[in-house]
């Protein structure tokens, strides 16, 4: 007996590569319990459509033309708060893996993901769960084991922090210290108490664990 069109899970995708949206329309509207209601390269055309309002799930890539993935996640969760968005993209690092997830992504999928995983994770979407990548679901696990404030010896000052956030933004110690009124060795002062406390050797590191942990939200 087939579907009606209420019983369907109805999908919208945003993704601008061409070939792996068509693919992705195709291997999921050969499902008898899936529609796909149609497909964007932007975030921008997909939220000027009416069918977003139709959708039950959106599967939707990080980097788009225009608004982000990750900034496309927020508007629907304003928006639509109640419509779950499955993140499908090639970025395994922490911070989009995060900043998705805290922006209110239900999952994280890379795009190498198999046809089978894909319908699955939409199936699982669908009925509440968070679909994600082995090895993202492992980066998630991963940041719940990390000390709590309790097990850490020593936390880091407010300063500390406010030093933390503007490395991550990639500025100098000079750029730093016109921000954070101190010198440019008070700022090197400061991020050598930062690196020892969070066990890092280099900027790169200390900006990973700073986000990781959550201290600090370099785009938010």
């Amino acid at each position: 007996m087939q579907n009606t069109v209420n019983e369907l899970i109805k999908i919208v995708i945003v993704e601008d590569n061409r070939y792996m949206r068509e693919g992705w329309s195709t291997i999921l509207d050969f499902e008898p319990d899936f529609v796909v209601l149609d497909s964007f390269e932007s975030c921008e055309e997909a939220f000027d459509s009416e069918v977003i309002a139709k959708a039950n799930i959106v599967l939707m890539d990080i980097e788009l033309p225009g608004m982000s993935g990750i900034e496309g996640v927020k508007y629907l969760q304003k928006e639509h708060p109640d419509l779950p968005v499955i993140m499908a993209t090639v970025f395994d690092d922490d911070k989009n893996v995060f900043d998705a997830l805290c922006a209110g992504a239900v999952g994280y999928l890379m795009k190498k993901v198999s046809p089978e995983d894909l319908k699955q994770a939409i199936r699982d979407a669908e009925a509440g769960g968070s679909p994600m990548t082995p090895n993202i679901a492992r980066k998630v696990i991963t940041t719940f084991h990390q000390p709590t404030e309790e097990e850490d010896v020593e936390q880091l000052k407010e300063r500390e922090l406010e030093i933390l956030e503007e490395l991550a933004k990639g500025k100098s110690y000079a750029a730093i210290g016109e921000v954070v009124y101190l010198s440019v060795d008070g700022v090197r002062y400061h991020i050598r108490n930062i690196y020892r406390k969070l066990q890092v050797n280099t900027r790169s590191e200390a900006v990973s664990k700073g986000i990781s942990r959550r201290l600090i939200h370099p785009d938010s």
